[in-house]
Order: C-alpha cells, then sequence, then structure tokens
C-alpha cells in the first residue's frame, strides 16, 4: 500500500496504468507470466521513472531489475523510485523473498540472481560477489540466466536504453525458454545499444515506448 509520503497519483497516471493492464493481460492470454525481468543501463534511471510509476497497485507479479550503477546510487534509485510509485520498490536484500506487487532493484556492486530454496515456498533473492560479467556488476545477463532457468515461459524479459551488449546472452536463454521479450524502441532511447534487434537478438521482439511499457 502506498505511504502518506507518496505522491498523488494522476489521473494520467492512471490511464497509463489501465494501458499496462490490458497488455500485461494480453500477454497473460498467451501464457502465465509469473515474473518481469528488466536490465538497463545508460538513461535508465529515467527510463524507469516512465515505466515503474504506471505500474498498478494490484501487480501480480514481482519485477525485478538490474540498472548498471555504483554501489550506494542503487539505493538511491530504488527510494526515489518508490515515493512515486503505488508498488513498492527496494534496493534487494540477501535471501529476499520474492512477492507480487513488489519491484526490487539489484544493489551496486553486487551480482542478484533468484533461486528456488526447498525450505522457502516462493523464490528468493540472493546477492553474491562473483566476478562482473561484460565488465558490469551487477550484470543483466547474469540476472535473466537465472530467470530463464526458473521460470521458463513463465517469464517477461525487458530491455532497456544502454549501451554494450550486456543481457543478450541472457536473453537469448530466456527466449530458447519460451519466455515472452520485449525492447525499448529506438526513439525513447538514451542509447540504442542494448536494445538494439542486432546486439540483443530480439526475436519476435515488442518494441516499447517507455511510457506505453507493458
Amino acid at each position: 500500500m502506498p505511504t502518506e509520503s507518496r505522491s498523488t497519483v494522476s489521473h494520467a497516471s492512471l490511464s497509463g496504468a489501465d494501458d499496462i493492464v490490458r497488455r500485461m493481460q494480453a500477454l497473460q492470454s498467451q501464457a502465465p507470466i509469473e515474473i518481469v525481468a528488466i536490465g538497463v543501463s545508460t538513461g535508465g534511471p529515467q527510463a524507469l521513472t516512465e515505466v515503474i510509476p504506471y505500474l498498478p497497485a494490484n501487480l501480480a507479479v514481482p519485477v525485478v531489475i538490474v540498472q548498471h550503477m555504483p554501489q550506494t546510487f542503487t539505493g538511491a534509485l530504488a527510494a526515489s523510485l518508490n515515493v512515486k510509485s503505488v508498488v513498492t520498490v527496494v534496493e534487494g536484500q540477501h535471501g529476499q523473498t520474492l512477492e507480487a506487487g513488489m519491484v526490487y532493484i539489484a544493489p551496486g556492486g553486487k551480482q542478484m540472481k533468484i533461486v528456488q530454496q526447498s525450505q522457502r515456498p516462493a523464490p528468493s533473492l540472493l546477492m553474491l560477489d562473483d566476478p562482473p560479467e561484460n565488465y558490469c556488476k551487477p550484470s543483466v545477463d547474469y540476472l535473466f540466466r537465472s530467470v530463464a532457468h526458473l521460470y521458463a515461459n513463465r517469464a517477461l524479459g525487458v530491455i532497456m536504453t544502454g549501451m554494450g551488449a550486456d543481457g543478450v546472452r541472457g536473453l537469448r536463454l530466456m527466449k530458447q525458454q519460451g519466455a515472452k521479450i520485449l525492447a525499448q524502441d529506438a526513439a525513447s532511447c538514451v542509447v540504442f545499444g542494448m536494445p538494439h534487434p542486432s546486439k540483443s537478438m530480439c526475436w519476435a521482439a515488442t518494441f516499447m515506448d517507455c511510457a506505453a511499457s507493458w
């Protein structure tokens, strides 16, 4: 539930949330989605501001995000998005159980993955000190691999603005497992690198505008 410190949701935001609900329902009609995984880099904070505050309060899945950022900055980003949104946005913590309607941002300087532990009914987050991948820590590929292995075709992968190729291999694995893939369009990207079809191999992907998202 939103706290008193959060911004009032405007009529435009409500309309955007309704649009996202319709898009999610259309995707759910093809196969159930149990998680949304987002990878983003350069231009990411603004892009996420155009997406996360539009998510509806009754969002039925968790959202996990890798934003390329140094340590300490990811916590500030989560706090900023949280006060603008009706969903709860937090910096992910080691061992945290995933909950529907929650948004988890990978902490800078750690690799974040999702695992299913036998003693817990729901998947949880692990924050590990594994080496950088694609010179990135956190790495989009690292997170997407765990999503592919655990959720298979029950996941939605979203690749957004950023330079480089982090996320390419993870998206490939997610797609092979039957996950749905969305990519931000060139017009709304600060850097159309990570989402570029020739780099991210967005097979059968739907290009999206930030503000229209899912």
